[in-house]
C-alpha cells in the first residue's frame, strides 16, 4: 500500500468528500477521466493564474508557491470545502517538512471570485499529520467504507462504482 511520503493532496481531499472514494482510489480505480466536473476543474485550472508554475513534490502536486512562501491552490468549486482547507495544509506541511518557512494556504475561487487565506499555524501542522494518520488508516482497512448517501454524491465520478447494483 503506500507510506506517510506517498500521501498527496488527491488522497487527502477524497478523505475529506468521501473515504470510501479514498479507499477506491487507493486500490487503482480512478474514473476521474470520465467525469465532467473534473474535467471543468482541470479546464479551470489551466485558465487560471498560468503565469505561476506548479510545484511536484512527487506525491503532492501544488499549484504555486509566491515569494512570501504562500502555498496557492486555485479550486473550480463555486464554494469552498473543507477538504480545500486540508489539501492546503497538506501541502504546507509537506513544503514545512523540506525546511521551507511556509506561511499559509491561499485558496483561490475564480468561479465566485473569492480568495481564502489560512495561515499555517502549529495546530494546523498537527491536524496535517492526523489526516495522513486517517487516510493510511482508511486505505488499509480491509473493506471499504460505507457509501454517503447517494444525495452527497452528486458529480462524483465514483457514483457507478457505489451505487450500480
Amino acid at each position: 500500500m503506500i507510506g506517510r511520503e506517498d500521501v498527496g493532496g488527491v488522497h487527502i481531499k477524497y478523505l475529506y468528500h468521501c473515504p470510501r472514494q479514498l479507499w477506491l482510489y487507493a486500490r487503482g480505480i480512478r474514473p476521474e477521466h470520465l467525469s465532467s466536473a473534473v474535467r471543468f476543474g482541470e479546464a479551470v485550472h489551466e485558465t487560471s493564474y498560468r503565469r505561476a508554475s506548479p510545484i511536484d513534490l512527487g506525491a503532492a502536486k501544488l499549484d504555486f508557491v509566491d515569494g512570501q512562501h504562500w502555498v496557492h491552490e486555485v479550486k473550480s468549486s463555486g464554494r469552498p470545502q473543507p477538504a480545500d482547507q486540508a489539501q492546503g495544509r497538506h501541502y504546507c506541511l509537506r513544503l514545512h517538512a523540506l525546511g521551507i518557512d511556509v506561511q499559509g494556504t491561499v485558496l483561490h475561487y475564480p468561479a465566485i471570485r473569492r480568495t481564502r487565506r489560512f495561515p499555517f499555524t502549529p495546530e494546523e501542522a498537527e491536524q496535517a499529520g492526523k489526516d495522513i494518520t486517517a487516510v493510511l488508516d482508511t486505505v488499509t482497512a480491509p473493506t471499504s467504507p460505507d457509501r454517503l448517501p447517494k444525495a452527497r454524491c452528486h458529480g462524483c465520478a465514483f457514483t457507478d462504482y457505489c451505487w450500480t447494483e
